[in-house]
């Protein structure tokens, strides 16, 4: 997709639709920018900017038609610990860094391996983003006054009953209020966005019905200033920048994730495809232009987007018309904004969070009972308990050894002699026994990927082996798909342990993958061409040229149809009737 191809048939009729569905979303976005601002520990106002100017530029350069970026609740835990640890001035300066690594993701085409972040982590942080959201917003849904933002989410609880006793009636039936009206809207007024309603209802409840009993956004924060956002220089020091880069990375790889993810959800909802680096592009540009206007981070937002779909958004001129929307609003009607109460707020921002918890995958996840399952709740306590960051990279981190160990139990190593009760004859695990075993030739089944987490199955692989007597080993490798370097070290040290005892090591069915990687390490050399068989008969033909026929006769085990020549047909005759006498009553006993 070419930058100019979202843009492609635009016409009067399609912005007409892109006009209506941008001023929806406009109104929509104007109450969550500023909810989503105070949450994050900043003035409201730097949510509208956001708003502007981020949601202006991810629309104009990103990769999705219908993407609306802006403040997203999924920052909120994120940016009010950078503002608690470090303040708001460098919280400006994170998200530029922010910016910065997302335009270098985008160039460097790392769109597509965002998506193969494990599906437990991205519910279990967003799950526990969603706790905090929540919790966060009991203070000002009660009216407690006196409250002190803290950056652990305990220390925040505490505080709740610690400030009990300051309880505002009037501003706990404030937020019931907006609550009622953001629950009711959508069943009787579905075309109408229920925060919008909710923050007019209870502001005016609040104005007549008991004025100057709440706290306001004015009486906390002052007026909300009219007119355009004005230029914030940034002091970008080596000093400043250094301990900056660790937020902004999170701030990265959580804005990617979140922008990503809307992008994919308004491609199920509209059948289009977007270009995931093209995003992150868009996504960082903006994020660099944001701060510079007093903006806080931005990302894709999931609902907003589905709402302008909804809407019948056509291009992207509906995201532009959206931020000069609010920008227009902003600019002639800020000051009545400042009489919001903030009891108003809580409400919006609970649905938020109830919205994006992702409790029904949540629950899924939890019944299923796997490793997953622990990967699930390690990162929804971490980030509920600690830090989005040590939530995401131990969650990334558990997730991965859990998913080494679940391939390496895959790997198995069987030893195997061809059935002679099948059709084919096809070489079976439970056919070796100690009384029906070859003494000089080995069969073993690779079945699974050689890799550095398989190290075990070589180990099996060696115990497995005799000596004394065995002089070819034919190692069946039709069912190794992958084979990493420390796979084929392994295996390699393994053919040489064999070649030094004096066994001939054959390969069969190897694979396009394994081959390459043995060539360019020298295994495939050290085995030896002449020893690689496209099929198992070929190789266990050679196999049978290189074994010692003296040692053959007398022999009882019976392995193979050769051996009927080897070691005397009438012997031969006798054990195979025993065998065949044996499979059927073994199939008489599994029947009954």
């Amino acid at each position: 997709m070419k930058w100019s191809g979202r843009f492609t048939n635009v016409n009067a009729t399609t912005l007409r639709k892109d006009l209506i569905s941008g001023c929806i979303v406009g109104i929509v976005a104007l109450p969550l920018g500023m909810a989503f601002a105070i949450a994050s520990g900043v003035e409201p106002e730097y949510g509208l900017y956001t708003t502007i100017v981020a949601g202006i530029l991810i629309s104009l350069l990103g990769g999705s038609r219908f993407q609306i970026g802006g403040p997203t609740g999924a920052f909120i835990p994120i940016l009010l610990a950078i503002v608690l640890q470090y303040g708001y001035e460098n919280l400006l300066i994170a998200g530029f860094l922010a910016g910065i690594m997302l335009v270098l993701m985008g160039l460097l085409r790392l769109g597509t391996l965002i998506k193969f972040i494990p599906r437990p982590v991205t519910i279990g942080f967003t799950a526990g983003i969603a706790v905090t959201i929540f919790s966060g917003q009991i203070g000002n849904f009660l009216g407690l006054t006196g409250m002190k933002r803290h950056e652990y989410f305990h220390e925040n609880i505490k505080e709740i009953f610690l400030q009990l006793h300051t309880f505002n009636f009037y501003s706990f039936l404030t937020a019931g209020i907006c609550l009622a009206a953001l629950l009711l809207t959508p069943k009787f007024l579905p075309k109408i966005p229920g925060s919008l309603v909710g923050i007019l209802v209870s502001t005016l409840a609040a104005t007549w019905l008991f004025p100057d009993r709440v706290t306001t956004i004015g009486s906390a924060y002052g007026a909300i200033p009219g007119g355009l956002p004005d230029f914030h220089p940034l002091a970008l020091s080596w000093d400043n920048i250094v301990p900056m880069l660790q937020p902004a990375l999170i701030i990265a790889l959580l804005g990617g994730i979140e922008s990503l993810l809307s992008a994919v959800v308004a491609d199920s909802m509209t059948g289009t495809r977007h270009d995931s680096n093209r995003e992150l592009i868009g996504q960082g540009l903006a994020n660099m232009a944001a701060p510079l206007f007093g903006g806080i981070p931005a990302t894709g937002a999931i609902a907003r987007t589905a709402t302008n779909i909804k809407n019948g958004a056509v291009s992207p001129f509906s995201g532009i018309i959206h931020g000069v929307v609010v920008l227009l609003i902003v600019a002639l009607f800020a000051p009545y904004a400042s009489n919001i109460p903030l009891a108003s707020m809580a409400p919006i921002l609970m649905v938020v969070a109830w919205n994006m918890s992702e409790r029904k995958a949540f629950v899924h996840m939890l019944k299923t009972r796997t490793s997953d399952t622990l990967v699930l709740i390690v990162t929804f306590l971490l980030t509920v308990f600690t830090t989005l960051t040590i939530a995401v990279e131990v969650g990334l981190v558990l997730a991965v050894l859990l998913f080494v160990k679940r391939m390496s139990d895959l790997l198995t190593v069987d030893k195997v002699l061809p059935d002679w009760a099948s059709g084919k004859e096809k070489v079976r695990a439970h056919i070796v026994s100690k009384d029906h075993d070859c003494p000089q030739v080995s069969i073993f089944t690779i079945d699974g990927p050689l890799f550095f987490g398989a190290s075990q199955a070589f180990d099996r692989f060696v115990s497995q082996i005799e000596g004394g007597l065995l002089r070819v080993v034919l190692i069946r490798m039709g069912k190794v798909p992958f084979m990493d370097t420390t796979g084929e070290a392994n295996f390699a040290a393994l053919i040489k342990r064999l070649q030094q005892a004096g066994i001939t090591v054959l390969v069969s069915g190897l694979r396009a993958q394994p081959r390459k990687l043995m060539d360019k390490a020298g295994c495939y050399a050290m085995i030896g061409e002449e020893h690689f068989f496209e099929s198992t008969g070929e190789a266990l033909t050679y196999a049978l040229s290189q074994i010692n026929n003296d040692k053959c006769r007398g022999c009882k085990h019976f392995a193979f149809r050769e051996c009927a020549a080897l070691c005397g047909a009438a012997e031969h005759e006798r054990h195979k009737r025993t065998e065949l006498a044996g499979t059927l009553a073994r199939e008489s006993k599994v029947t009954v």
